[in-house]
């Protein structure tokens, strides 16, 4: 990790841009993968699972018997892990639900909005060097709770036996193929895999870019998230221990994760630098996490309230109060996707199993973006009823405004009823 001392003319905009930004290289690629799923549909992602997964694909769909089998390939602890992380996640969406609206905005005149319920969703599981058993429930718990019909899962191949059991619990229709090909895929349809009224998931920088693809192209997404995020804000109370502890845990997903911790205690960050030195020697993934913690920083503030003003700006898709008295500091968070509060909240808590959820904006969308939620799930439909005496008391604003705007339709589809209900008094 970089060490800097926080200074007024420093832009940490510039400074701490994510480790892969824009590239026109990969916006260009992914076009034409689109285009190619678009037209081509099955053949053109049999021959993109074989260039870009080394494997040939004849069925994508893989069939219940299999998923069914995959409970007797998942331990018994590693079940009762899942069960758990469902029924926290269930828990706390099914406490999001919402109620129809319904407001008499003047005498005469009703309107109301209502929540529908997506029919189908498409929820895209990343394969690459984990087996992200997480992100099915993140994805799949909340769309049941929503009340869904079909939920279609986009996974890369080979499938881990983990994630088609985490399916079979939401009751998904999996089909194995990765990538931007497997947005495309959801996004317009082809001869086997359905097309989906929104599609959800992260993935790299090449799903992302194809979310963004297709969404601009009329198909509803989650979020932009890609590669994953963590800043820590740690004063003199922070156990280094835990604080380096959760840096790598977020290090470790990939080599273009970023990690920073601010703090306003050299001690802090000299202590967690030395944890982390420690830790990292016994991780697995220790080539992944040291190639992150390159593009990562420390940085040295005056104050906890300095640190925040940074990590709103940075916006971070995950975001810890390692700092004593947590929730004082709770109004001044702006920008963060999910924020952790106090030593004994780990990020990883919010991955698997506390409740909330872990799809959540990064490159610095949190700015704009929430993370997902029951909401997510549904859209809304509103109504309005207007009775004759309610015309005649809102019409004149109507035709007055439709005037102003030079659309005599408009006006006279108001004028015309209000004549008639004249002539009939």
């Amino acid at each position: 990790m970089v060490t800097i001392t926080d200074k007024t003319n420093i832009n940490y905009s510039e400074l701490l841009k994510r480790p892969v930004e824009y590239n026109p290289e990969i916006r260009v690629s992914v076009q034409e993968i689109i285009e190619k799923v678009r037209v081509q549909g099955d053949s053109a992602l049999r021959l993109l699972t074989k260039k870009f997964d080394g494997i040939d694909i004849d069925r994508f769909e893989v069939d219940e018997q299999t998923i069914a089998s995959s409970q007797n390939q998942v331990g018994e602890n590693l079940k009762a892990a899942i069960e758990i992380a469902a029924r926290n996640i269930e828990r706390f969406h099914s406490a999001q639900k919402v109620s129809d609206v319904e407001v008499a905005t003047m005498p005469g005149v009703s309107c109301k909005l209502v929540y529908r319920l997506l029919e189908r969703v498409g929820l895209y599981v990343p394969g690459g060097t984990a087996p992200l058993i997480s992100t099915v429930l993140m994805l799949g718990v909340p769309a049941k709770v929503a009340g869904c019909k079909e939920l279609i899962v986009c996974t890369p191949p080979p499938v881990n036996p983990i994630i088609l059991y985490a399916c079979s619990l939401v009751g998904a229709k999996v089909f194995t193929v990765g990538g931007a090909q497997a947005i495309a895929a959801m996004a317009f349809g082809t001869e086997t895999i359905p097309r989906v009224d929104k599609i959800f998931g992260p993935g790299n920088n090449y799903v992302t870019e194809a979310k963004m693809q297709v969404s601009a192209m009329g198909i509803p997404i989650d979020i932009p998230a890609g590669p994953s995020e963590l800043l820590v804000i740690a004063d003199e109370s922070a156990i280094p221990q835990f604080v380096a502890a959760d840096l790598l845990s977020q290090a470790e997903h990939g080599a273009d994760s970023q990690v920073v911790l601010i703090s306003n205690c050299n001690s802090i960050i000299n202590e967690t630098l030395d944890e982390i030195n420690k830790q990292v020697k016994n991780l697995p993934r220790m080539n992944i996490a040291l190639k992150a913690l390159e593009n990562s920083y420390a940085i040295k503030v005056e104050t906890v309230e300095r640190a925040i003003e940074i990590s709103n700006t940075y916006a971070p898709e995950h975001l810890i109060l390692a700092v004593a008295s947590p929730e004082k500091y709770e109004t001044m968070i702006k920008n963060a996707g999910s924020v952790f509060m106090g030593n004994y909240t780990p990020e990883s808590a919010g991955d698997y199993a506390s409740g909330t959820n872990h799809t959540l904006p990064t490159s610095g969308f949190a700015r704009s973006w929430g993370g997902v939620n029951l909401l997510s799930f549904t859209k809304t439909i509103t109504y309005q009823s207007i009775t004759p005496e309610g015309i005649q008391e809102l019409g004149n604003c109507i035709v007055e405004l439709a005037n102003a705007e030079r659309l005599t339709a408009h006006a006279n589809a108001v004028k015309l009823r209000m004549e008639k209900l004249s002539n009939q008094s």
